[in-house]
């Protein structure tokens, strides 16, 4: 189901705490988080383990096992403190806003790429 009408839609690599990991691509455990009037409204963590599936099977079979998570969510952004250049285009030719240099509280980090994708600069 599609995000509801000013909803937004972001997904974030996150470590215990509620805290921005180390790397997208590698992500060990994701938030989806719909942001909904500048506050949260939803918060899911799934175990997606591309920290181990990143180095198995062809680069490209990993993009694409991101790129469904991200389409099956309905993510409009995500959040991240680091990304390769070849995930970022990736990322960008789906439509998704890129916020990377995300550190510290995953909640703040997610409001504030939600906010860009509410009110494009």
């Amino acid at each position: 189901m599609a995000a509801e009408p000013g909803s937004v839609v972001v997904c974030i690599p996150v470590a215990t705490g509620r805290q921005v990991d180390h790397s997208w691509g590698k992500a060990t455990t994701v938030a989806t988080v719909t942001v909904r009037d500048g506050a949260i409204a939803d918060w899911t963590e799934d175990a997606v383990g591309w920290d181990v599936l990143h180095d198995e099977g062809p680069h490209g079979s990993h993009h694409a096992r991101i790129a469904r998570f991200l389409l099956e969510r309905h993510a409009q952004a995500v959040a991240a403190s680091h990304m390769g250049p070849p995930m970022v285009n990736m990322l960008a030719k789906m439509g998704l806003v890129v916020d990377l240099g995300a550190n510290g509280d995953a909640e703040a980090a997610a409001l504030a790429v939600a906010a860009k994708v509410a009110a494009p600069a």
